[in-house]
């Protein structure tokens, strides 16, 4: 047997006292030995705060995504290595995909989504100044800064790498280190992608560490500034919320536990109908997709009472054809629970549902069970399992008992007022979904449930096709949910960072908050130059570096032709009497004309190191402008992105973001909004000829 070592304080280790054993699902064979007792936990928790901590937050947002994306590219590559060893966990290799893939894609598309919207900054300022005075010389806004601390991750056996990158993810991003404590179970797969991690030399020393075996007193040796979060059974995770560092030190704390996921089939659909069809193969793929050991799996199956009896002869069909076996086998499509213990677990659950209501339509029990290549029958296997609970209502083991593995319960309603309330019976779900045609159906069923559930698929025939399913979480996704299923949020694209993050209020003038937010605020002092600033480089141009433009007054005429051009004869534009009784009192210029005019100010026609305007953001028409009117721009330079070169070929560029103010010739702003533009940087990435 192999001993599974820690990766801490910058060594691997392994402990002293006594050990537990990993065994291969499908076989029994013991593979692996874990024990942490002995090993520098506490340690861990110091080194990660000075190293890794450290090295993270002085990188901006923009270098760590740029370290996570290279950091995707590398396990990507070295993807077969975790496939090899996943066989080991019982999953299959679709079963696999969703893991190690799923994960990797998760870290690509937080790189992605840090490349796009945040600042090449350590501080992220997260909304507009507000005004807190007359004058305006009295503000306020949001910033987020990085917390000098540590997340613990405590994780799930079912997801050994999707669970840990998910989480990394957005801790990076935010700037803090983590250590990664993996269920025993599937801790091997865990180790071997922290493995390929470490050995790439991509990250900062001390920003990543694990651990094979229990986290012994870490818990005592917490403070503050770290952050715990917690991914497995309800039980566990509320005895570790309630530790009493956890409430002295008022550690964030946030726990997805399992939950009892629903399917409902809408009272519209008919066995004819292609959304019958639907229901079916998601709900079958659910119970055999990594063998049920799924925290967002369908559980609980419920179907108007006149449709039961061809559901039921429709979900036997698909299960029993379901090849069960050893996953490396080509013609196995479910393989076998994490151990045997699982198993076991899976079947006392069953056996208590089976006592509280339900009954067996198939499987139920592993005495007996076939399985391909079983290894001696010695392997953790459990058949596809459909129970029936004929009165839902006043059974609620149903509701409460969720049997880890490949198991779902049929259940039957009257209504969709009924459907509604057995969704309710979750008492706080990850994910459900509505199979239905019917757009009224799904308003009424999603605005009375969405309060218990995290996430919600409404699944028809148009979404099918490009729909990704009830299961499958995405990073751009809220994944969590309330009451049974921990009550917390994860992914949900830019919000998961924020939760690694410290949310502070800052009062100011605006002159203080631009300074301290590196990014130009409205109200802040200029800076003015005689050169045009479109003719700088990215690296010439400072953040407030400002133009005055010359004046324009607008004519009948420009009204006249504006119109002509675009195609737009609203009549507050050209018919006087019918913009006399609107509420401007007389013609007024197009707004996209007060655009266009403004452009044309400030506006440098020459070649320069501008590629190009990049878009337009919160576009707002303050007052009209009238014939007669006289309009000046003030174009500031707001912030500045930049972008990393790809190749040598690239030209080197960055994103100038510049804040636009359309005056008239009483100084008041007609029009407010941002432009993009591409600016080429003096300095690129890449020296040629690599």
């Amino acid at each position: 047997m192999q001993q599974l070592t820690s990766y801490l304080t910058g060594q691997w280790l392994f402990g002293q006292g006594k050990t537990r054993q990993i065994a291969d699902a499908v076989t029994g064979e013991p593979l692996y030995q874990v024990c942490s007792d002995g090993l520098p936990l506490a340690d861990s928790l110091d080194y990660a705060r000075q190293k890794g901590g450290t090295a993270l937050a002085r990188m901006t947002f923009q270098q760590r995504a740029q370290m996570m994306k290279a950091l995707a590219k590398h396990l990507l590559a070295h993807k077969e290595t975790l496939y090899d060893i996943a066989y080991q966990t019982g999953a299959t290799r679709n079963d696999s995909w969703v893991d190690i893939e799923g994960g990797i894609a998760t870290l690509f598309s937080y790189a992605g989504l840090a490349g796009r919207e945040l600042p090449d900054d350590t501080l992220w300022p997260e909304d507009e100044p507000i005004p807190l005075s007359k004058q305006g010389q009295f503000a306020a806004r949001h910033v987020l800064t990085s917390r000098p601390g540590v997340a613990l991750h405590i994780n799930a056996f079912n997801f050994p790498c999707w669970g840990m990158l998910e989480k990394l993810a957005p801790t990076w991003l935010a700037g803090m280190p983590a250590i990664i404590k993996p269920a025993t179970a599937s801790a091997q797969v865990t180790q071997a992608m922290v493995k390929l991690m470490i050995d790439s030399g991509l990250l900062p020393e001390g920003a990543l560490q694990l651990i094979c075996g229990g986290i012994g007193d870490m818990f005592a040796h917490l403070d503050y500034q770290d952050v715990v979060t917690f991914t497995g059974s309800a039980q566990t995770g509320q005895r570790l919320r309630s530790h009493p560092r956890l409430l002295e030190k008022s550690i964030a704390f946030t726990m997805e536990a399992d939950s009892l996921n629903c399917c409902v089939l809408g009272e519209d659909v008919t066995p004819e109908m292609p959304e019958f069809g639907l229901f079916i193969k998601e709900v079958c793929r659910e119970i055999t997709s990594k063998a049920g050991q799924k925290c967002t799996a369908i559980r609980r199956i419920m179907v108007p009472a006149c449709q039961v009896a061809a559901v039921q002869q429709a979900l036997l069909q698909r299960l029993t054809r379901v090849t069960v076996g050893d996953p490396r086998l080509e013609q196995v499509r479910m393989g076998a629970l994490i151990d045997l213990a699982q198993r076991d677990d899976v079947q006392q659950k069953v056996d208590l549902l089976l006592h509280n209501g339900c009954e067996p339509l198939c499987g139920g029990t592993f005495q007996g069970v076939e399985a391909l290549g079983n290894g001696g029958g010695k392997g953790a296997f459990y058949p596809p399992t459909l129970l029936y609970c004929a009165e839902p209502f006043s059974h609620t083991a149903v509701h409460e008992t969720e049997a880890f593995g490949p198991v779902a319960t049929l259940m039957p309603y009257q209504t969709s007022e009924q459907a509604i309330d057995l969704a309710l019976l979750g008492r706080g779900s990850l994910a459900g979904s509505l199979v239905t045609a019917d757009p009224s159906l799904a308003r009424r069923f999603v605005r009375a449930a969405a309060c218990a559930h995290g996430r919600l698929l409404v699944l028809d025939s148009a979404a099918a096709t490009e729909s990704t399913g009830h299961g499958s979480p995405l990073p751009m996704l809220l994944h969590g949910g309330p009451g049974r299923a921990g009550g917390g949020e994860e992914l949900g694209g830019l919000r998961a960072v924020k939760h690694y993050m410290q949310r502070s209020a800052i009062q100011g003038s605006p002159t203080m908050l631009a300074a301290i937010g590196n990014e130009w605020v409205r109200g802040a002092e200029v800076v003015e130059q005689p050169i045009h600033p479109f003719r700088k480089y990215f690296e010439q141009l400072q953040i407030g570096e400002s133009l005055l433009t010359a004046r324009r007054t607008v004519t009948e005429a420009d009204i006249v032709n504006f119109a002509c051009l675009s195609g737009d004869h609203f009549y507050a534009h050209m018919d006087k009497i019918g913009a006399a009784e609107s509420l401007f009192g007389e013609r007024v210029a197009h707004g996209y004309f007060v655009v266009s005019a403004a452009a044309g100010l400030f506006v440098d026609a020459g070649v320069g190191p501008v590629i190009a305007n990049y878009g337009m953001e919160n576009l707002r028409f303050i007052e009209p402008v009238k014939i007669g009117d006289t309009l000046q721009v003030r174009l500031t330079c707001k912030k500045k992105i930049r972008k990393p070169q790809k190749s040598a070929e690239d030209r080197p560029h960055g994103v100038v973001v510049w804040d636009v103010q359309v005056l008239n010739q009483h100084q008041q702003a007609v029009a407010l909004y941002s432009i993009l533009t591409l600016v080429v940087r003096q300095q690129g990435d890449i020296a040629a000829g690599q």
